[in-house]
């Protein structure tokens, strides 16, 4: 394969890692905003103590795997936002719920902060359902019928329920006392569902998806992609027995945390796995939706200028404020 075969390949890899840096780092304080209502007035402004610093960061990956589908992807930009026009709408108006309650709610006097935390609680649950919404549609390849809007609502309820259970396992790693033990109970809570969403979508995917049946159930791609279940509903049961002891207050807080990323990364790995090598499934693959050779790597340039500058501001805002998490104050 030439170099310049080789370039929608990498943009794809890119975008690929940067949407799911953003499911993961976004997701946990979506997370945290579903579960803002649970905690009282003194919970609450702790809770978003814990995500205050990084939340814009977290963002970020968003805007760069958008940004790359767009100048690298043209064709299927058009197609994809063309189609979920209406879910992308929601989930930018629910960002920007989000962001103007997150500012408003500390400057707000007292009687009006419980509105903008009702808000910013609407923002985190509307950015979650669409994009849950929007990853169904675009796992069945955009087409249009009843049981791919069923499948789709399906999604769009199950992912706010992993994000829930992120932001817990988040609280549980950034926060100390009864904050962290209900932290612990709601993490306990939001498992069942997810653990039952994430079994029902993966029985229904293949049956809504011909192409993700033939690719999963062929022989040897079947024993060779087995450790991918195989490791997550591990993950999922170690998480649940470390929620049921003690140490999970302690030293080994951050366990839990790490354990519903490992079941992130690989419901990604599973998902890219089933895509390639489409861009928009059954329609669109990704040397036909890239943009030419030239243009390509004009972009490469400016990608492996950006991308390591993201990624290292990234990084140094989780060093500088790591460990548990102090009072958020505003100058």
């Amino acid at each position: 394969m030439s170099f310049d075969d080789m370039l929608p390949l990498i943009f794809m890899a890119v975008m690929g890692l940067a949407m799911l840096t953003y499911v993961v780092l976004d997701g946990y304080d979506l997370g945290v905003g579903l579960l803002l209502p649970r905690g009282n007035d003194a919970q609450k402004d702790m809770m978003i103590a814990t995500i205050g610093p990084f939340w814009d960061a977290n963002e970020t990956w968003l805007v760069l795997g958008v940004g790359i589908l767009l100048i690298a992807f043209p064709k299927a930009h058009g197609v994809v936002l063309t189609a979920l026009y209406l879910p992308v709408a929601f989930m930018l108006i629910g960002l920007v719920l989000r962001g103007v309650a997150f500012d408003f709610r500390v400057k707000a006097h007292d009687s009006h902060k419980d509105m903008w935390n009702r808000v910013f609680f609407i923002g985190s649950g509307v950015t979650a359902a669409a994009q849950g919404w929007m990853l169904g549609h675009y796992i069945t390849g955009l087409q249009a019928g009843w049981q791919y809007q069923v499948f789709a609502a399906a999604i769009a309820l199950a992912l706010p329920a992993a994000y829930v259970l992120l932001g817990a396992c988040w609280l549980i790693l950034k926060t100390e006392g009864e904050l962290q033990k209900l932290a612990v109970a709601w993490a306990k809570q939001a498992w069942l569902p997810v653990v039952v969403g994430m079994g029902l979508i993966s029985i229904i995917t293949p049956i809504v998806s011909p192409t993700v049946r033939g690719r999963w159930f062929s022989m040897p791609a079947f024993i060779a992609l087995f450790p991918i279940p195989l490791m997550t509903i591990t993950a999922l049961l170690a998480t649940r027995g470390m929620l049921n002891s003690h140490r999970v207050l302690g030293k080994l807080c951050w366990l839990p945390f790490a354990l519903i990323v490992t079941v992130f990364m690989l419901g990604f790995t599973g998902l890219a796995y089933s895509l390639y090598p489409y861009v928009v499934m059954d329609r669109m693959t990704i040397w036909q939706a890239a943009s030419s050779p030239a243009a390509l790597k004009v972009i490469l340039i400016g990608v492996a200028i950006s991308v390591p500058a993201i990624a290292a501001y990234t990084v140094l805002a989780y060093r500088v404020f790591g460990g548990k998490a102090s009072e958020l104050k505003y100058a």
